[in-house]
């Protein structure tokens, strides 16, 4: 190993490479964009990966949200066109017959879909804003961030029709003083007086939500706005390791039973499975990243060959100094190692190079996309998997060191000096 840390050796192998600058340069180039294609590409995927786990944080993966809407096929003597309504009934129903429900919550609102807004008073100040009723199983599916000293729509408040609500932030800043704690104030509600319990934070990938809706119990919204026994649309989480799509496919089809409508009616009940599109999502990710790897050490793959096809003309351009060199008294394993030394030195070289070139690139992608609409956070590539990359490089720049490597030795001393 001493050869290693021996002045001659590198100022051989430096020599070698200045004797061959332009093709060792282009064949760094080589090696370098493998490891930075891989960097870049599987980075970029970690980043679209990171992004969509952030923006959907706050929801469980695997829900969906399902709604009634109208018959497109005749059934059991009903026409075609009939409107369906989702009932209360409904969602026991759903839980003892589809074991991959986790939870289940029912929901109305007043001012999302078209209709208009509640009206909501606090002194002088007033405005339009969306009302939600639910359950406290909805935090389960879709978690909301309460500001210190408030809560949720609890258990108690769904058995008593309290007449409570959860305001958001934005409500807060457009109802209240800049300094006035509204826990515990109260508010109208299209008339009806409401003490506020919590201020939650807007959290994106909730559901409908925006920074500004109120959520008030199910059933003080069902006697608020006489809605019996509907129920507006249903929030459903599967279990983990549920397969979604299937789930979705039967929380329909109980649904068709329950309702009476034709087993084939696809338009009857509308559906929107988040945890669908994120596992497409995740899939693209990962296809992203094994894509990265298979393009990376493809590119990595030629370009040590490069270095090994530099290294020998080098030997063939190095014959007679070889052959000198063995004749002064250097062993074929001395000759070998330099050779094997001079290709590891180009790879690892080029290797550096190019981790340096990716995280800079990566870099200046979580800059422009930092704050942006698009879900991308952090685009990274974990060390472990960098320093493999660059382990199987020294490893591929030794075993294609070997090829000039063992053509230098096989040169006998007597051949290489007579050579001109």
């Amino acid at each position: 190993m001493n050869f290693i840390f021996d002045k001659n050796t590198w100022q051989e192998i430096f020599g070698s490479i200045g004797k061959n600058k332009t093709r060792t340069v282009i064949t760094i180039i080589g090696v370098l964009w493998g490891i930075f294609i891989y960097i870049a590409l599987s980075g970029s995927a970690k980043g679209l990966d990171n992004g969509f786990e952030k923006a959907f944080e706050t929801v469980a993966m695997n829900s969906m949200f399902v709604w009634a809407q109208s018959t497109s096929m005749p059934y059991e003597g009903f026409k075609t066109g009939r409107q369906l309504q989702l009932k209360m009934g409904d969602v026991s129903v759903l839980e003892n017959r589809v074991p991959a429900i986790q939870n289940i919550a029912p929901r109305n609102a007043k001012g999302v879909f078209g209709d208009e807004p509640a009206l909501v008073v606090n002194g002088q100040k007033s405005g339009n804003y969306a009302i939600y009723g639910d359950y406290p199983v909805f935090t389960k599916i879709a978690t909301k961030k309460i500001y210190d000293g408030g809560r949720f729509i609890n258990d108690d408040d769904i058995e008593q029709s309290r007449k409570v609500c959860v305001i958001g932030e934005r409500t807060q800043s457009e109802l209240f003083d800049k300094d006035e704690d509204p826990i515990g104030a109260y508010i109208r509600v299209d008339d009806i007086y409401f003490q506020i319990v919590g201020v939650h934070k807007f959290t994106p990938g909730g559901g409908f939500e925006t920074d500004s809706d109120i959520f008030i119990p199910f059933t003080t919204f069902r006697k608020l706005y006489n809605t019996g026994d509907n129920v507006g649309w249903l929030t459903i989480a599967a279990y983990d390791d549920a397969d979604v799509v299937q789930a979705e496919t039967d929380v329909k089809s109980v649904l068709k039973s329950i309702h009476r409508v034709d087993p084939e009616d696809e338009r009857a009940f509308g559906s929107f499975n988040l945890g669908e599109v994120f596992n497409r999502i995740m899939g693209f990710a990962k296809g992203m990243t094994f894509l990265s790897l298979v393009v990376g050490i493809a590119t990595i793959l030629a370009g040590v060959i490069g270095i090994g096809n530099i290294l020998l003309i080098s030997v063939k351009e190095r014959t007679k100094e070889l052959g000198v060199r063995r004749a002064l008294g250097a062993t074929p394993n001395e000759v070998k190692s330099q050779i094997i030394l001079e290709s590891v030195f180009l790879t690892v070289i080029a290797g550096i190079m190019g981790i340096i070139l990716g995280a800079a690139t990566l870099s200046l992608i979580n800059s422009i996309t930092e704050g942006g609409d698009f879900p991308y956070a952090n685009p990274t590539v974990p060390i472990p998997y960098v320093l493999g990359a660059l382990v199987i490089m020294v490893v591929l720049g030794t075993l294609i060191g070997l090829i000039p490597a063992q053509r230098a030795v096989s040169i006998k001393p007597i051949d290489a000096l007579r050579e001109e």
